[in-house]
């Protein structure tokens, strides 16, 4: 019998093949959950003081990467998504939807992590550059809130570090000499020993390359899909929740309330949504909570005339009449009885507007008006990357091309679930 590579196979590789490579960083989140535990249990104020996204986003996916496997693997395997056959698209898609997840264990280095750019700007990919670490040479043992921070320091990645420097070369005698761009300096091995410092050589590898400040492109291209999937997910969720509420309450209601819904959302469609969401920003500022409100504010109108019309044609059925006759509500009959059967359309064209708006938002990164310099994204790349077309392309051509593979994956997944609910369309 031939093997037939499906979804719960991706994710389950996915997550051994992770543990594998991360192993070092994943068992280094323990200690540092647990001290954390002791320490929110002996000093609340400073626990609470130490909480951030970071450290939750570590504890997150450090906990799932064990569990998600697990889960798969013996509660879910069975499932008719996961039973279906992995294909280019569903491939592509479970990757992002795990990399939204792990992205601090599959980047090696903070996406906004720059030190010495002399050494480290425009870098092309398969890079490695030396650098000479300081790490602390903990003879005392530490307790409390000092202990957590040195574990945190170790296992977190920052976007500055000051004890790390990028060298071309080093020499070790009596004084520790180190080149950059044919400039020497010097420390003293002596001074190290009276800060109780260790010094350590590494190398650091860049897969694909570095930008103009010295940045990490690959972890860049991590973190940027987390914010491209972000911004897709939670305006699709508005633009449903917006679309269906009207859609709904168009066509059930009928009379002046139908034609009043329908004459808003045909003006809004009569203008181009790009201007309408530029406008907006441009007034009130770009930030990812903005870029998600107007991006979820101009796409419910596809939702509303599919609602709409679905909601007309099942308002005169015998079922539905008989529903209201037993007395349900407005809400149970939208919930129970419209929302069950207009969900595959609905679905289908969530997935095609997920594919909008992250075009959407890579241009208004492009545009410099997406979700601010906080955050790494594609569009930003790309909009960066033509400045270096010439002298760095790898910055402008790994971005572009994880948006070109993402809306090919998203369109082709929503046209095959279409076709899957509507056999005719293969004709």
């Amino acid at each position: 019998m031939k093997f037939k590579f499906k979804i719960w196979h991706l994710f389950i590789t996915f997550c051994i093949t992770l543990i594998i490579v991360r192993f070092l960083t994943i068992v280094k989140l323990f200690p540092l959950f647990f001290s954390y535990i002791i320490l929110l249990l002996t000093d609340f104020s400073s626990a609470i003081s130490q909480l951030n996204f970071e450290l939750i986003d570590y504890f997150v996916s450090g906990v799932l990467i064990i569990l998600l496997p697990l889960i798969i693997f013996f509660r879910f395997k069975s499932h008719k998504i996961f039973q279906s056959k992995l294909d280019f698209s569903s491939l592509v898609i479970g990757t992002l939807f795990l990399v939204f997840i792990f992205s601090p264990l599959i980047s090696n280095s903070h996406p906004d992590f720059q030190k010495n750019i002399g050494l480290t700007k425009l870098l092309p990919p398969f890079s490695h550059v030396i650098f000479l670490k300081f790490e602390q040479n903990a003879i005392e043992e530490r307790h409390g809130i000092d202990k957590f921070a040195d574990i945190k320091r170790k296992v977190i990645k920052y976007s500055f570090d000051a004890e790390l420097i990028f060298v071309d070369s080093i020499h070790v005698g009596e004084k520790i000499l180190y080149y950059q761009n044919q400039n020497t300096s010097e420390i003293s091995i002596d001074s190290l020993k009276d800060n109780k410092k260790i010094p350590k050589l590494d190398s650091r590898f860049f897969l694909l390359g570095t930008d103009e400040f010295g940045r990490d492109i690959f972890s860049r291209l991590i973190y940027g899909a987390r914010v491209s999937i972000f911004v897709g997910i939670c305006s699709i969720l508005l633009s449903f929740m917006i679309g269906l509420l009207l859609g709904s309450a168009s066509g059930y209601f009928g009379g002046k309330i139908d034609i009043a819904l329908n004459r808003l959302t045909d003006t809004f469609l009569s203008f181009p949504a790009i201007f309408l969401i530029i406008i907006i920003l441009a007034l009130f500022g770009n930030s990812m909570f903005a870029v998600i409100f107007v991006l979820g504010f101009s796409g419910w109108m596809s939702l509303f005339k599919i609602v709409r019309g679905e909601v007309i044609s099942l308002k005169h059925k015998d079922f539905f009449i008989t529903a209201q006759m037993i007395g349900l509500s407005k809400k149970q009959l939208l919930i129970k009885e419209v929302l069950p059967i207009i969900l595959t359309p609905i679905v289908v064209n969530l997935i095609f507007l997920f594919g909008s708006v992250i075009l959407a938002e890579a241009s208004l990164s492009y545009l410099g008006l997406g979700t601010g310099s906080n955050h790494p994204s594609w569009g930003g790349m790309v909009d960066a990357g033509q400045n270096y077309l010439k002298d760095a392309w790898w910055m402008i051509f790994f971005p572009g091309l994880a948006l070109i593979i993402t809306l090919y994956s998203a369109n082709d997944l929503g046209q095959k679930i279409r076709i899957h609910f509507n056999p005719q369309l293969r004709k």
